[in-house]
C-alpha cells in the first residue's frame, strides 16, 4: 500500500508539473502573438514611428506570467481635467479615471490611470484607459522617458481589473523625434523594476 500511494503521488506530481508547463507554454505563446500584433501595428502607423527594417531593432524581455496580476481599481470621484506634459514640450489635456492597487511579487503598488479628454467624445475609444509609468529600469534596460500600458473600461470586473506587464510598451518617442508623447506623471514614479514588456529600442544603442 506505501508503495503504491508513493507511485500515485509521482503520477500526480509528474501530471501537475506538465499542466503547468503547458499552461506556461500557451502564456508565453499568447504574448508572442500580440507582439507579433503590435509589431504589424508599428509598422503600418502612417506617422511611421519605426520604418520597415528597423522592427529588428525593437526587443523585449521575455514572456513573464509572474508580471501579470489582478489589480484592485478605485475609481477616481469627480476626476477634474489636468494637463500631462508630452516630449514634445506640449500637454495634453487628461481625467484620472482611478488608483490601481495590486502586488508584483509581493511588492505592494499603485498606479494612477487616466482617460485622455480628447478620446471621450469618440465611440471608438471613449472606452480606453491609459497608464503611462516609469520604474527602476528606466535608462538601464528600458526607455529612460517611461512606458505605457492599455487598458479598457470593459474588463473592469467587480472593481477588479488584469495587469499585464508584458504588453507594456514604449512611446513613440522612444522610436523617433516629432511626436508628442505623455511624460509619467510623479504619481505614477514605480520604485520596483517592470523587468517584463518592451525594452530600450536598440537601434541608437549601437548594437
Amino acid at each position: 500500500m506505501g508503495r503504491y500511494i508513493i507511485r500515485l503521488f509521482l503520477v500526480l506530481l509528474t501530471f501537475s508539473a506538465s499542466v503547468l508547463a503547458a499552461n506556461g507554454q500557451n502564456y508565453s505563446n499568447s504574448i508572442s502573438e500580440y507582439r507579433r500584433q503590435y509589431i504589424k501595428d508599428l509598422l503600418d502607423e502612417p506617422r511611421h514611428p519605426v520604418l520597415p527594417g528597423d522592427e529588428r531593432y525593437l526587443d523585449f524581455f521575455e514572456p513573464d506570467s509572474s508580471y501579470c496580476v489582478m489589480a484592485r481599481l478605485v475609481l477616481t470621484q469627480g476626476g477634474q481635467p489636468f494637463m500631462i506634459h508630452t516630449h514634445s514640450g506640449k500637454n495634453k489635456p487628461f481625467r484620472e479615471y482611478g488608483v490601481l492597487f495590486f502586488l508584483i511579487h509581493d511588492t505592494a503598488a499603485e498606479l494612477h490611470v487616466y482617460q485622455a479628454l480628447d478620446m471621450m467624445n469618440n465611440t471608438a475609444h471613449q472606452e480606453e484607459l491609459f497608464v503611462p509609468f516609469n520604474d527602476l529600469t528606466n535608462y538601464e534596460a528600458t526607455f529612460g522617458g517611461g512606458r505605457y500600458l492599455d487598458l479598457e473600461v470593459k474588463d473592469l470586473k467587480d472593481g477588479q481589473i488584469k495587469l499585464d506587464f508584458n504588453k507594456c510598451y514604449n512611446p513613440y518617442c522612444a522610436f523617433a523625434d516629432g511626436f508628442s508623447c505623455p511624460i509619467p506623471p510623479d504619481e505614477n514614479r514605480l520604485r520596483i523594476e517592470i523587468r517584463a514588456g518592451e525594452k530600450m529600442y536598440r537601434k541608437y544603442l549601437g548594437r
